[in-house]
């Protein structure tokens, strides 16, 4: 059985019939594995990238890393992760999305395969450089692949499980380097798991990860978007009617227009979209960024024991396994926007009970674990709002350079100048988590007061509806 065109489905754009077949699949167990392998790549992804900051204490002595080199190691994987990403947005939407997450997963997991092989200081931050230009394909290309395949009303259930793997590396990173603290050889042992993955995920990517048949459809390869969608089809239960050719109608305008330009991020009509995805992106990024980079830093120079640095970095990232898979299941309820605001304000308590846990005297230790306990549940479990918000902010012509540029724009700041600015106030408790409020509050409202809530169905983007423009801008493109 086939869907046939309608004189009412004529005008429609082939792609939001399409992208409504997609919607319309039940959810299966093929979903779930999907979410699964995408998941699989957060968590090898955040254990390569995320390992920055058990290397700088590992390395230290082993390698007598200098100030200096401890700087060049904190930021320098994050100026190239930008620059990498910054590559990736380049070439995305005219690159296939999963060539683009190959690229970046091979790139990856090689050169941390690297790293228990280096002699000095200097190999460690080349090889850490290098791991940053992968990543900057790696880290972004999950949620536009993710927006695209999951029907609209269970992204969620992708968001969840895709951030609570990535939060279950960030939680493995430090209980591992607790285990290593006092080996010579730590940071070698630290780097193995993730290096060996190179010889598994990608020939899971390849076998049982699909191409996204919107992005096939965008490129005018209409026969090869419809196999891919009856192909997914058929490993979710054949449970909907497959779709033909003739189905997507006669609208086939945007599907074989030639993509928008770059700029067209920045166009009438789309401009305020990228603007509100990538602030809110960089506020939320921010938080997190000082904390999985600089806290064991910072609790050390505060005059912490290494040992308990890293126990305090575990329960802030340990925290966020529920507190992802809550603000993944209010998101779909309270909408992006409000969760977001919500999951940022809510850090405020728990950044303040770690600002003052010095001077809680025989119970510092109590007073920094539930600040740790509740930053993680709030700021840092936003990310499932935060990333899903800003993939839906953009046209599937502009998804994949949209998102990756998004995220690579934010981390300027979140992961580069934010903690260039912060490493020489480590030690001091007001500085350093005041300055995290700071930056929670600046990123809890203009999503609410200036944006939009989008609802999931990427295809009623105006400039997927017909309504783009020639020339420069793509048209008013609003989320609806």
């Amino acid at each position: 059985m086939t869907m046939t065109s309608s004189p009412a489905s004529a005008g429609i754009p082939a792609t939001r019939i399409l992208g409504d077949k997609l919607d319309s699949i039940p959810f299966s167990p093929y979903h779930v594995l999907v979410i699964f392998v995408l998941g699989l790549v957060g968590f090898i992804e955040g254990y390569d990238l995320a390992v920055t900051g058990s290397l700088i204490v590992l390395a230290k002595e082993p390698l007598h890393l200098t100030p200096g080199d401890i700087q060049w190691i904190v930021l320098g994987p994050t100026v190239c992760l930008c620059i990498g990403g910054f590559i990736a947005a380049a070439i995305s939407d005219h690159v296939s999305r999963k060539a683009i997450l190959q690229i970046g997963v091979i790139s990856v997991t090689f050169l941390t395969l690297l790293i228990p092989l280096v002699r000095n200081a200097e190999q460690l931050i080349v090889l850490r450089l290098l791991i940053g230009i992968g990543g900057g394909f790696a880290v972004t290309a999950p949620f536009p692949i993710a927006a695209e395949l999951m029907p609209a009303q269970h992204r969620r259930t992708y968001g969840a499980i895709y951030e609570m793997m990535l939060a279950s590396s960030f939680t493995v990173l430090p209980i591992v380097a607790f285990f290593l603290a006092n080996d010579p050889n730590g940071f070698r042992l630290i780097a193995l798991p993730g290096g060996l993955a190179l010889f598994v995920i990608p020939v899971i990517l390849q076998l049982l990860l699909p191409e996204s048949p919107r992005w096939y459809l965008r490129k005018g390869r209409v026969e090869r978007a419809v196999a891919v969608v009856n192909r997914y089809i058929a490993r979710c239960g054949n449970r909907v009617p497959p779709l033909s050719v003739a189905s997507l109608g006669t609208n086939f305008t945007l599907a074989r227009a030639e993509l928008p330009p770059f700029w067209a991020l920045f166009g009438r009509g789309q401009l305020r979209w990228t603007a509100i995805g990538v602030w809110t992106s960089a506020c939320a990024g921010t938080s997190f960024f000082l904390i999985s980079v600089l806290l064991p830093k910072a609790l050390i120079d505060q005059g912490a024991a290494v040992a308990t640095s890293f126990g305090i970095s575990t329960l802030v990232f340990m925290a966020t396994i529920p507190g992802k898979c809550f603000n993944a299941y209010v998101m779909e309820i309270i909408g992006r926007r409000w969760t977001i605001c919500l999951a940022l304000l809510g850090a405020i308590p728990g950044l303040v009970l770690m600002a003052l846990a010095h001077k809680a005297g025989d119970y510092a230790s109590l007073v920094m674990s539930v600040g740790a306990l509740w930053t993680g549940f709030t700021t840092l479990s936003s990310f499932p709002a935060v990333r899903m918000y800003l993939s839906e902010q953009f046209p599937t012509a502009l998804r994949g350079r949209g998102h990756t540029f998004g995220e690579s724009f934010a981390r300027l700041f979140a992961g580069i100048a934010a903690p260039f600015l912060m490493l020489p106030h480590t030690g001091s408790p007001t500085i350093f988590f005041g300055a995290i409020i700071v930056i929670v509050l600046a990123g809890a409202f203009p999503a609410i007061l200036f944006g939009k809530e989008t609802v999931g169905q990427i295809e009623l983007v105006a400039a997927e509806t017909g309504e783009v423009e020639a020339g420069a801008g793509i048209g008013a493109a609003e989320p609806a």
